[in-house]
């Protein structure tokens, strides 16, 4: 049974009807890995999310697989290894949306980093992840640095070092998790929402009441363990099992802005230092450069944060101090994300302070619940789960098998063949009349996948006049009939990244995305409606904060 909503009743059928080893709560990265590896070693696996696949902090990341450098200036030197370590498993396992990707970092006389720890770091930074030959930091002088980039200010440069991170779209990475654990007799469901757990006679948790946001219904979820992977909603599921004790999350707020490329033109991934203790991104990505990230406290409502006004100027601030020429201001701003990042409070400490470590957290219940962590030891975070699952099951269910396990659109056995396919596949749109720029983009989209999707322009050729609608309504199709799509937001944000990457181009294609939508998934018309004007105010309020700006300004 495909990965489709268009099998919806089938799936609440199946998730009602029998008992489960092992509940998931939450579709981030985390719990779609927790399901992945679960599914792998043969546990009967169940999940849940109450809004899309990535919908939370997993897709609202700065979009990189890296190893946290900065946390070399922390002393957590297992935490640098361990997810240093991940950056080359997630890039072999998901090779179509990992990148490699040079970073530079710039070295200045006002900086927190001088150029002899610099050096020292990056070169720890090499060890503890085990960062192969090919890709060891190079520092740089002056010269080199500003030739590696222009746009930086040379006024104060000392020098720089040259460092290999990993470029990713985080919430493709996991809905290529939730697919891959589908396929693997995982049943998973999104728009389900918990709302209670189910208790046996001795208070242990056995289950939860779900909710159907789709059709309305409630039904229930029998499972032996129930694992809260909810990120930052943790506490909350927390409270309703009466065990929001102890340890509690600290959610800390980090936003992203994003720029025509013409306005910061850069040549080259920059990690510079603000001054503040703070390090932030600037990242070329095709037409437009994004910035990122703040780090401030967050205690406000958690469904829907948003960039403000002063977390833009913030970045903005930073970016004119570093590049020359830049002179960006808040109308030049195309696209805005904010996330929020599931810490573990510690007393005095701010927020870029805190500890990027996961946390796992096994109430009187049974329920276990893990919180912190980053987007790049996911796999190792899931796989620490489920130990603890089949410890607590009190049976033997093997090995983790995730660390040598090729993601859904990322089955190549090398580079060699990664390097083949890819030709195969541009070879099979020239055939359809498909672009190699549209073949490209699609192949670092869905990898292997794309072949699916270039077979359906030519099953559908005859439908569709213009070639542009053409080639919507297969890479719509595929979605709807093999990545559990609904909304028109999983797709124009959490499938493809329009919103974030490539918003004034794609508004234009809002109305015709959504019409393909509905008739694909026989959304009724009130419904559609709805979804329509909900896609809508999600594109306005990405950048709202600007035109209040300017009212209130005049």
């Amino acid at each position: 049974m495909n990965f489709s909503n268009l099998h919806r009743a089938s799936f609440v059928q199946q998730l009602s009807s029998q008992e489960f080893d092992l509940l998931v709560v939450g579709g981030g990265i985390t719990g779609c890995g927790i399901a992945l590896d679960a599914a792998l070693r043969g546990m009967k696996v169940a999940l849940i999310e109450k809004n899309d696949f990535a919908s939370g902090t997993s897709s609202r990341s700065t979009k990189l697989i890296h190893g946290g450098l900065r946390y070399l200036k922390q002393l957590e030197f297992k935490l640098v290894h361990d997810v240093g370590s991940e950056r080359a498993v997630v890039h072999r396992n998901a090779r179509h949306v990992v990148i490699p990707e040079k970073m530079l970092l710039p070295i200045t006389e006002d900086g927190s980093l001088g150029k002899l720890p610099s050096s020292i770091g990056l070169l720890v930074y090499d060890m503890l992840a085990g960062v192969k030959r090919s890709e060891h930091r190079q520092m740089l002088n002056r010269h080199e640095t500003v030739k590696a980039e222009p746009l930086l200010k040379s006024d104060k440069l000392i020098g720089g070092g040259l460092y290999f991170e990993y470029r990713t779209d985080d919430s493709r990475l996991t809905i290529e998790i939730a697919k891959s654990a589908h396929a693997n007799g995982a049943s998973l469901l999104n728009y389900a929402e918990l709302t209670g757990f189910l208790y046996d006679a001795s208070g242990k948790i056995d289950g939860a009441k779900v909710e159907d946001k789709i059709d309305g219904g409630e039904f229930h979820i029998r499972a032996k363990a129930v694992v809260n992977a909810c990120g930052p909603w943790v506490d909350l599921l927390r409270k309703h099992d009466n065990s929001l004790k102890g340890k509690r999350l600290q959610l800390t707020k980090g936003v992203h802005l994003v720029f025509p490329y013409k306005k910061l033109p850069l040549q080259q991934a920059v990690y510079f230092d603000v001054g503040d203790g703070r390090m932030i991104f600037a990242i070329p990505r095709n037409h437009i450069t994004y910035v990122g990230t703040t780090d401030t406290v967050y205690n406000q409502e958690i469904d829907s944060p948003r960039c403000n006004k002063e977390d833009a100027q913030y970045l903005i601030n930073a970016v004119n101090k570093t590049f020359k020429d830049a002179h960006l201001k808040l109308e030049d701003i195309e696209s805005t994300w904010a996330g929020l990042r599931p810490l573990i409070h510690e007393d005095g400490k701010s927020p870029s302070e805190l500890s990027r470590k996961d946390e796992i957290m096994i109430s009187e219940s049974g329920l276990i619940s893990i919180a912190g962590g980053k987007l790049t030891g996911y796999r190792l975070m899931a796989e620490k789960i489920v130990d603890i699952t089949a410890k607590i099951l009190q049976k033997d269910f093997g090995n983790c098998k995730t660390k040598s396990y090729r993601l859904c659109g990322g089955e190549f056995k090398s580079e060699i063949d990664f390097e083949d396919t890819l030709r195969n596949v541009i070879s099979l749109g020239d055939l359809a009349s498909v672009s190699e720029k549209k073949v490209r983009e699609w192949f670092f989209r869905y990898g292997t996948n794309a072949k699916t999707i270039i077979e359906k322009v030519a099953k559908l050729t005859n439908r569709y006049r213009e070639k542009e609608s053409l080639l919507q309504a297969a890479e719509m199709e595929y979605c709807v009939e093999n990545e559990m799509i609904y909304e028109l937001n999983d797709f124009l944000i959490r499938r493809t990244g329009h919103i974030f990457f490539d918003k004034p181009a794609s508004e234009k294609t809002i109305n015709n995305y959504h019409r393909l939508l509905t008739e694909q998934l026989n959304i009724a018309a009130e419904s559609s409606d709805k979804m329509l004007e909900s896609t809508k105010q999600e594109y306005e309020s990405v950048t709202e904060f600007i035109s209040y700006s300017n009212s209130t300004s005049t």
